[in-house]
């Protein structure tokens, strides 16, 4: 097996530990059940180009990560969560593989595309949307795919119409997944830091494939968007307008919001720090064209997110994948300049690892204190997160003071892979509300009135999807609709109760029942939580008179 092939398939390797292993430990959050909900309306009433959320349109998010999971879906059924989460690490498994092949071709240096596709797949933000059923590592991903082969077309003197077509629909799939905000965010920093360094040499004799690629980008990414315009056009101005307030009015920071960046890298916080530090490193990486690339790239990204109002952490996503790029340059400077390099550098790299080696030795003590009343229910990922941690930070000790860098680096991917493993299962059986109660009760509630269910103000993505059908909204633009019938069933946040009993005052209203979703006790969020109430006609005679 070639070099090559071989790091290829360890990183795979590594991308299937982390990525893959135990996708079901962790609970659905808000924007999971969103997308969920959304592809099971797919597989339901056959809505593959008319996306639906609880049966109302929901044209904000382009469909193609809707169509996988969808087909996920069918294939490995709508309960188990492995199923539902498997395109995310899919495609998270795409994306550190083109990382790795993309600075390859950028480097022709083998061990640091290997160091750059570790990084990323132990980044934090990069592992956490791996294993989350959201759309953000898909738009990402495909669009790494369209900067590689652009790559490709500039720097080959052939294939360039079949390169150009490729490109163009990874960067189609890539608007299809969400939008605009891969072009944005990780597209456009590239073109900046690529036109610097690299000047898009040949671009005159390339022109006729770079039309085709564009052609091919706007065709291919833009029909979904204009065939629900053309045929649904009030609800999409509706949403479009709604989507453009919230970009400038919605979760609106400061410009230095995203200075912090780093910290989403999670594992390799200091080291990616250190390598944006461009006096320092400029004359230590192997590469100085590439390092100023990747370095360009990264904080070109950081700007432009920076630019727009609404700001979030998980937006930092695009900045990642340079990032990880850049800081592979660092941590291949320490492979071969560890033991000449003076104390004073050192010791940032003597407090980064040490962390994580003081966390793994102090583990089995600190968690049997902090886990003690649960024990007995954890006691078996308890032995085995222990052994793993200790033995890892005890070796990571060990190998400091031996002041051998190479071992404590792959140590902390192992550190990573050990709490994905046998810290995930752990957390997930701490994390108990013993006062929940899933939405599926309705139904008998259901079948002794025989009655609708209706929700009063707003829907909870997290009760509809664990309901499992749609659950109509009585209160629209301000309005309530009264149902027909004589009898019907309302869900309201408890907060709501007294609006409730004002609106349906010439009713008989009964609280018959409660629904908590709140997967952890210790954290009670009030939208996940509902009151049930029976409300019933009564005779008008029987009223008390006005």
């Amino acid at each position: 097996m070639k070099l090559e092939n071989k790091y290829l398939v360890l990183l795979i390797l590594v991308c299937i530990a982390v990525f893959f292993v135990n996708l079901d430990a962790i609970y659905i959050n808000i924007m999971e059940a969103r997308n969920f909900i959304t592809a099971r309306e797919m597989l339901q009433d056959n809505n593959w180009i008319f996306t639906t959320m609880n049966a109302e349109p929901r044209y904000e998010k382009p469909p193609l990560p809707t169509w996988l999971t969808a087909i996920s879906m069918s294939i490995f059924g709508m309960e188990g969560l492995f199923g539902l989460r498997l395109p995310s690490a899919i495609m998270g498994l795409v994306l550190v593989v083109f990382i790795y092949k993309f600075l390859l071709k950028i480097s022709k240096n083998i061990q640091l595309s290997f160091l750059a596709g570790l990084i990323a797949a132990t980044s934090f933000y990069i592992v956490y949307s791996s294993r989350d059923g959201q759309w953000d590592i898909h738009t990402h991903s495909f669009m790494m795919l369209a900067i590689f082969f652009l790559y490709k077309l500039y720097n080959t003197t052939k294939n360039w119409y079949l390169l150009a077509t490729i490109s163009g629909l990874f960067i189609a799939c890539s608007i299809l997944s969400k939008g605009p905000v891969s072009i944005y965010a990780l597209f456009l920093p590239f073109l900046i830091a690529y036109g610097v360094i690299y000047k898009f040499k040949g671009t005159k004799e390339r022109w006729k494939a770079l039309v085709l690629l564009t052609a091919t980008a706007l065709i291919f990414g833009g029909w979904w968007n204009l065939y629900v315009y053309m045929f649904d056009t009030h609800a999409v101005s509706e949403i479009t307008s709604q989507e453009t307030g919230r970009w400038l009015n919605y979760n609106v920071r400061p410009f230095y919001y995203y200075w912090s960046f780093v910290i989403q890298s999670g594992l390799w916080t200091i080291p990616a720090f250190v390598a944006l530090l461009y006096p320092y490193l400029k004359d230590k990486v192997s590469n100085k064209k590439a390092y100023k690339f990747t370095l360009l790239w990264t904080l070109a990204s950081v700007f432009l997110l920076s630019v727009i109002p609404e700001k979030k952490s998980r937006y930092l996503l695009p900045v990642l994948i340079p990032m990880a790029m850049n800081t592979a340059f660092y941590i291949e400077y320490l492979f071969y300049n560890w033991r000449s390099i003076k104390n004073k550098e050192a010791t940032v790299i003597y407090v980064h690892f040490g962390i994580f080696a003081l966390v793994g030795c102090i583990f089995p003590i600190a968690a049997y204190f902090y886990f003690e009343s649960f024990m007995q229910n954890i006691l078996y990922w308890y032995i085995l997160s222990s052994i793993f941690l200790f033995s890892i930070g005890f070796l990571m000790f060990r190998y400091l003071l031996l002041k051998k860098i190479k071992p404590v680096f792959y140590l902390s991917i192992f550190f990573l892979i050990s709490v994905v493993w046998f810290g995930l299962p752990m957390a997930d059986k701490i994390n108990i509300n013993p006062a929940y109660n899933s939405a599926s009760t309705i139904d008998s509630h259901l079948k002794k009135y025989n009655a609708k269910v209706y929700e009063f103000n707003t829907f909870a993505p997290e009760i509809i999807w664990d309901y499992g059908k749609p659950i109509t909204v009585l209160t629209q633009e301000g309005e309530v609709k009264i149902p027909e019938g004589n009898k019907f069933l309302v869900l309201t946040e408890a907060r709501l109760s007294d609006s409730l009993q004002q609106v349906f005052k010439l009713y008989k209203t009964t609280k018959i029942d409660s629904v908590d979703m709140n997967p952890v006790g210790t954290k009670h969020k009030r939208r996940l939580y509902r009151e049930l109430y029976l409300i019933e006609k009564q005779n008008i005679d029987l009223l008390p008179s006005q």
